[in-house]
């Protein structure tokens, strides 16, 4: 297949050298234009790579008048130091950063794949493309022949990711092996139009002669893809060895590996059994805690768990094949499911390949929206992947959107024709196509977020907005994750205290908090509400997956260590010093990890300040988070709520289940008040959630223009 050339520029690949090749490709789809842009000293130090390239990138490409769909907003890709290392698992990682249409800030997306290993192989350590085109194209980077090409896009029957994916891998590559030397990034038909698209990844499966996906799901960057006129991003480069990032020192890398390598193989089955179920056998323990989102995160548990069990799932899965979506990567938590047949859409009948589910999408397009049937969350899995659909967000919006029904906010005349409650499987796969077709207005309306419809279903169905308020679970203007966070405190925060909105990437507290008690204080809570956050953006700056840190932990970790420090894994965080230092040839410590984060996670903090967000206000919480709103809520575990009405010393004798909500309510709203102050205080933020200028300085990110952006926002009465 041959595509039209509309412009193309030649340049020398630059080696890797010790982790970065110290150039970034710079691509203006709008006016044609290419350039190759320096990485200095001062970069690499402040911002590490990665999510801090993307950060930074950014920063310089926008102002406070850009939104996501302005020509100037940027989507920037990159891996980073320890990116594309074949020596340790999960080195496969890269970060997409951009304007979300959903939140209106900067959002950060993973992915694992190919793409950010192949393209920093190719001579670069970040991508920023910027503008749009009037035509639809393909950007195509050669690592081989040092070439860019902005190509005419194909009229793709569908213009969906599974059909774009196999197209390219095909047309790119000269033989069946050469496939595994691509990788695309691609969005489906909601990309279009909804603000739930995200980026699919690819790395081909020789074994399976099929392209996978991964996701960089959350945000809407899908959106801001076809938005800017791309159909595809196609990286190739081929020769890739355990030496392509030319670490300063191979045999530590090679030593902490193999170490890493044998806790796995010994340890996995016993753990999380990663490498049969993957993150799926995470549905069981959820709902055993009663952690697992069941109908709009009302109950916490189902007694249909059975049919979701991971085993149920491990018998879908194709079993003794690898998994992982990097090379060298024995977590092998990719899971797959071969020779799946399709019911309903435009592919029914045909067998197709579905990457998962997640537990995040197991949850998702199952127990939160009432559905707990496996066929039917994977079809829901590969059609939101092959719309280009966050899964998460996806399945949260038909949750709130089932809930509205059954308050009777919504009816079949203003969902035209379908029935949504809570179970209605027909109806919610229907609703799927049609938010991925976006011809149905009610659809698009659901595809542009639970935050829009709460504004649209109030203004045109006049639903009461407070009761949306309290049950559509979004914070920031972002879905949140799956898991049921009433019972632990940390949780809110570790949700809704976050810089891009709720989702799990930043603190999972849950256990620590909730099932363990190790933060009895809210000043234990700060803790790690500050540690937590910081280490795992740190593996977002490196280029690794955060499962190898904390989803396997060596035998005598509880033994060797307690509380908190054991939530540490000790042992891994060493592990990364050593890489780290082993790849870049600078000695850092334990502490140099979070100083390289907490630097970054500051700067964001402030860039959504200067994008008119980022202060107390902006970190709203729902009430169901906080705990139950209706009375069945209560009565499901009345014993239990009726105990924690009795701790903060109020008898629930003689009162109604809705007085009951009511007094526990405002208790816990108190409580996030506390929480809110101890954190910010912890982080070194003033009462309004900005960084203080002392803090600026502490971290070197006193730049002129950075405390310019804070300093009108300062006031003297938010000072402790």
């Amino acid at each position: 297949m041959v595509f039209p050339v509309l412009a193309e520029w030649s340049y020398t690949p630059e080696k890797v050298t010790h982790g970065y090749t110290r150039r970034t490709l710079y691509v203006n789809v709008g006016e044609r234009r290419f350039e190759s842009r320096p990485v200095s000293d001062e970069m690499i130090e402040k911002f590490t790579g990665g999510r801090g390239f993307g950060l930074r990138l950014l920063w310089n490409a926008v102002n406070e008048q850009t939104r996501w769909d302005s020509p100037e907003n940027e989507m920037v890709v990159s891996s980073g130091p320890i990116g594309g290392i074949t020596q340790y698992p999960g080195a496969g990682k890269c970060y997409s950063v951009f304007l979300s249409p959903l939140s209106g800030q900067t959002y950060d997306s993973n992915a694992g794949g190919y793409f950010g290993p192949l393209l920093k192989f190719s001579g670069f350590d970040a991508l920023e493309i910027q503008g749009k085109s009037s035509e639809r194209i393909l950007l195509f980077i050669d690592g081989d022949s040092g070439k860019v090409q902005i190509l005419e896009a194909p009229a793709f029957a569908e213009d969906n990711s599974y059909e774009i994916t196999e197209t390219l891998h095909e047309a790119f590559s000269e033989n069946e092996a050469d496939k595994r030397n691509i990788s695309v990034i691609s969005t489906g038909h909601a990309g279009e139009h909804s603000f739930w698209a995200g980026m699919n990844h690819s790395f081909y499966d020789l074994r399976r002669k099929a392209p996978r996906l991964k996701q960089a799901g959350r945000g809407g960057g899908g959106r801001v893809l076809r938005d800017k006129g791309i159909m595809a991003i196609v990286v190739r480069k081929r020769g890739v060895s355990g030496t392509s990032n030319d670490p300063v020192d191979l045999d530590t890398l090679q030593r902490v590996g193999t170490k890493l390598h044998k806790e796995i193989a010994t340890l996995d089955d016993q753990q999380c059994r990663m490498r049969r179920q993957g993150t799926a056998h995470l549905n069981r323990i959820m709902n055993d805690y009663e952690l697992l989102p069941v109908n709009n995160f009302k109950f916490g548990s189902h007694p249909d768990i059975a049919n979701i069990d991971p085993f149920v799932y491990e018998k879908y899965f194709t079993q003794n094949m690898p998994d992982g979506c990097w090379y060298g990567c024995s977590m092998a938590c990719s899971k797959a499911a071969d020779n799946f047949l399709l019911k309903t859409g435009p592919w029914a009948g045909r067998k197709v390949l579905v990457d998962g589910p997640e537990y995040e999408t197991a949850a998702a397009l199952g127990s939160d929206i009432g559905i707990f049937d496996p066929e039917w969350t994977l079809e829901a899995n590969f059609y939101a992947d092959h719309y280009g659909l966050d899964t998460i967000s996806l399945g949260n919006g038909l949750a709130f959107v089932c809930e509205c029904f059954e308050l009777g906010f919504l009816d079949e005349t203003k969902t035209n024709g379908l029935t949504l409650r809570f179970g209605s499987k027909a109806d919610l796969m229907e609703l799927i196509h049609r938010i991925a077709e976006g011809k149905d207005p009610f659809a698009l309306t659901v595809g542009q977020g639970v935050r829009r419809m709460k504004k649209a279903f109030a203004e045109q169905y006049g639903a009461p907005i407070e009761t949306m308020e309290a049950i559509g679970m979004e914070g920031q203007g972002v879905e949140v994750s799956q898991y049921v966070c009433k019972e632990s405190i940390a949780q809110w925060g570790g949700y809704f205290l976050t810089l891009k909105g709720p989702q799990h990437d930043e603190a999972w507290l849950i256990f620590m908090d909730m099932v363990n008690k190790q933060l009895p204080t809210f000043e234990d809570k700060a803790e790690a509400l500050s540690y937590f956050p910081n280490f795992r953006l740190w593996f977002s700056l490196v280029g690794l997956c955060k499962l190898p840190w904390n989803d396997i932990e060596p035998a005598d970790n509880q033994v060797k260590y307690r509380g908190i420090e054991a939530a540490k894994v000790p042992e891994h965080v060493q592990n990364y010093v050593d890489l780290f230092t082993a790849v870049t040839g600078k000695a850092v410590t334990k502490e140099d990890l979070l100083l390289m984060s907490e630097r970054v996670y500051n700067f964001q903090r402030v860039f959504q300040l200067r994008m008119g967000k980022g202060t107390r206000k902006d970190h709203n919480i729902p009430l169901r988070a906080l705990g139950p709103v209706f009375p069945d809520e209560w009565e499901a575990r009345k014993e239990y709520y009726d105990g924690r009405l009795r701790e903060i010393g109020v008898s629930p004798e003689g009162l109604s289940s809705a007085e009951k909500i009511e007094k526990l309510q405002k208790h816990r709203l108190a409580e996030w008040e506390k929480l809110v102050d101890a954190v910010y205080k912890r982080r070194g933020w003033n009462r309004n959630g900005i960084p203080t200028l002392e803090t600026l300085r502490r971290l070197g990110i006193d730049e002129p223009e950075v405390v310019e952006v804070v300093k009108k926002h300062l006031r003297p009465e938010d000072a402790w």
